[in-house]
């Protein structure tokens, strides 16, 4: 097909997942949360040739959500609901990686309650400062890719 932009969010996570090799071949992820800003492009993205994650996208409906988050190598929040991923949720060892905000009074937090789930993660990312760069890294990347698109760097 036709040559395109992917959204700033789902290829942050998918630079750092190759930033920090992990591998999601062969691995069960679980996308928490179904926006077309995040979580459903993000499934496509990790279920595509080539990547070839076993992708499971759970949402607000889910039935039996810890059970379902337990059995991901890889598990990615992204459904703007604070603290919703807990540590009793992780696989031992599995990467976390944080895309959800959220404003409470405590401040801005993530999806995942980060401190007990970096005892049990593998990988885990902050919220916020974690995702967040590789996402504005990545608007900066698809800029000069629609520019060039356009047409704007020939002759």
């Amino acid at each position: 097909g036709r040559p395109g932009l992917v959204g700033c969010t789902p290829l942050g996570v998918m630079r750092l997942l190759e930033r920090y090799d992990i591998s999601p071949s062969g691995k069960r992820a679980v996308v928490v949360g179904r926006s077309t800003l995040v979580g459903l492009p993000l499934s496509l993205l990790l279920a595509r040739k080539g990547v070839d994650a076993t992708v499971t996208l759970a949402h607000s409906r889910t039935a039996d959500m810890a059970a379902v988050v337990r059995e991901a190598d890889i598990v990615i929040g992204a459904a703007g609901q604070a603290r919703m991923i807990t540590a009793d949720m992780i696989k031992p060892g599995a990467a976390v990686i944080d895309v959800g905000v959220s404003r409470t009074e405590s401040g801005i937090v993530g999806d995942v309650d980060y401190a007990p789930v970096a005892e049990v993660a593998g990988f885990i990312t902050p919220m916020p400062g974690g995702t967040g760069p590789m996402t504005i890294a990545c608007l900066m990347e698809n800029t000069l890719t629609a520019a060039q698109l356009q047409g704007a760097f020939e002759g």
